[in-house]
């Protein structure tokens, strides 16, 4: 480890244990890793390996059962629904992989949800949307609704709705989970562009080896524990020039949600 770096995220023995009728299922089994500021970072493992568990509880959806979760030096690990609410709003974006668009609403719309739980005024709200869709590509889509764009496109409004708060790490899980090659290399390019000239922490979930293979650094799950945790020798670069320029020209319609709230798992985003 890198001391020069300072860790955003460290955990502790981390543990967390679902009661399933009579059965106990150990998700994670005592997990310690650390993170740095403006590293990116893939989460792999087969189903049911815990990365998920694991994703979960660094973007405080969840709570440990037992262990210390430090974020930026905070010791979350305990907070209230309250305190995890405020790090949720303004400390961490979220990108899944069914997009979560609203589904009769502007791209524009889409991006500021976020900002309106966060209070910030319309006007504000408005130019930081807008300057988020132009920073993927999207600056010509504003008023387009999710069915007029590509899965592509979409997942690239739930990358600039999660920029919106301007948070110091993105989490995504299964990004590219519902998009086909070259949307995948797109998505890809973007965060890597937005963790190389933004310094955003990038933690991302994928099965996917060469998806894993964009990031810095592969924490590989089973059973609970983490089984390895190595830099990626042969690193996939982004195209840099691709990312300003990026446009699908077919729209393929992808699943949005009809529902008016982007908040996962029942939990206040």
């Amino acid at each position: 480890m890198n001391n020069t770096k300072k860790p955003v995220i460290e955990v502790k023995d981390l543990t967390k244990v679902y009661q399933m009728g009579e059965i106990m299922v150990e998700a994670l089994r005592g997990v310690s890793l650390q993170i740095n500021k403006g590293e990116m970072v893939a989460l792999m493992g087969p189903s049911g390996s815990g990365k998920s568990t694991l994703m979960n509880t660094l973007g405080c959806l969840d709570q440990p059962t037992d262990g210390e979760y430090y974020l930026d030096g905070e010791l979350v690990s305990q907070l209230d629904e309250q305190g995890l609410t405020q790090i949720r709003r303004h400390q961490i974006g979220f990108v899944f992989q069914s997009f979560n668009l609203l589904s009769k609403t502007s791209a524009l719309a889409n991006v500021e949800l976020p900002m309106i739980y966060a209070g910030l005024p319309s006007k504000e709200r408005k130019q930081r949307a807008k300057e988020a869709l132009e920073l993927v590509g999207l600056g010509d889509r504003l008023d387009h609704q999710p069915s007029e764009l590509s899965g592509g496109q979409q997942q690239r409004v739930a990358i600039a709705r999660a920029l919106a708060t301007t948070p110091a790490i993105i989490l995504a899980d299964e990004p590219t989970g519902n998009l086909d090659t070259q949307s995948s290399e797109e998505v890809m390019n973007i965060f890597q562009s937005l963790n190389r000239e933004q310094g955003i922490t990038v933690i991302l979930v994928t099965h996917e080896e060469d998806i894993g293979a964009y990031t810095q650094r592969i924490i590989r799950m089973r059973d609970g524990l983490i089984e390895r945790d190595e830099p990626v020798a042969n690193r996939t670069l982004a195209n840099l020039a691709a990312v300003q320029t990026v446009d699908d020209a077919i729209a393929v319609p992808a699943p949005a949600l009809n529902s008016t709230t982007i908040e996962p798992q029942g939990v206040t985003l």
